[in-house]
Formats: structure tokens, sequence, C-alpha cells
């Protein structure tokens, strides 16, 4: 598995913006795809972004419009910034990596997850 840590969650106001990051190791995500997700509590885990090492991305229908997803170069760091927050976007989230047979992983890789609360 590949280790990730996911930063930057915390408490925001609705209408707020964050922004998260994602750690990994080097050179990672410019080999591999990797996405954010997020699981509300009682609920199934659900994609939020997702980016290519082309660059593609592809956001998922929560916080569509409202998202953008980013890799820094220089540092194996993704991040993903959420505008105009909602009080139903408070979730964990998680940055995951599904298998990347040709850096040989072949399991999805999971960090352990970082906390957004929305509230007023």
């Amino acid at each position: 598995q590949v280790q990730m840590v996911e930063y930057g969650g915390g408490s925001a106001q609705p209408g707020g913006s964050l922004t998260l990051s994602c750690v990994g190791p080097e050179d990672i995500f410019k080999r591999c795809d990797v996405g954010w997700y997020r699981q509300p509590p009682g609920k199934e885990r659900e994609l939020v972004s997702y980016l290519r090492p082309d660059g593609t991305t592809i956001n998922g229908d929560v916080l569509k419009g409202r998202v953008t997803i980013s890799r820094d170069k220089s540092t194996s760091t993704v991040y993903l910034k959420m505008n105009n927050l909602k009080i139903e976007d408070t979730s964990t989230y998680y940055c995951g990596l599904p298998p990347c047979t040709r850096s040989g992983i072949y399991t999805w890789s999971w960090g352990r997850g970082t906390q957004v609360t929305v509230s007023s």
C-alpha cells in the first residue's frame, strides 16, 4: 500500500472555503491516478474529485462546481479546494489511490482521512 496523509480539515461556516492536502511518496501522483473521496456518517464513500497523471480531472456529483483538484509538481501533494461549503459537506475526506500497475501497486490505498465540519 501507498502511504498518504491528509491535511487541512477543520471547521468552516456555510459559504466558506477549505483547501485539503494529500501528501504521498515522491512522484507518485505524476505516475498514478488519485482521488478525493468523502464518507458522511452512515453513508458510503463517494467520489469528490479525481486527477489523472495527464492532468485530466473528473468531478463527482457531490460538490459539483464548487471543487478544484490540483497537483503540486514539486512535492507530491494533491490539493482539493472546496468553495461555497454547505452543511451537508460535513464529512471525513479521504485521499484514495487506485491500483497503479505500472508502478507495481495492485490494491487501493487510502489515507486516514481528515474531518471537515461545516456549521453556522
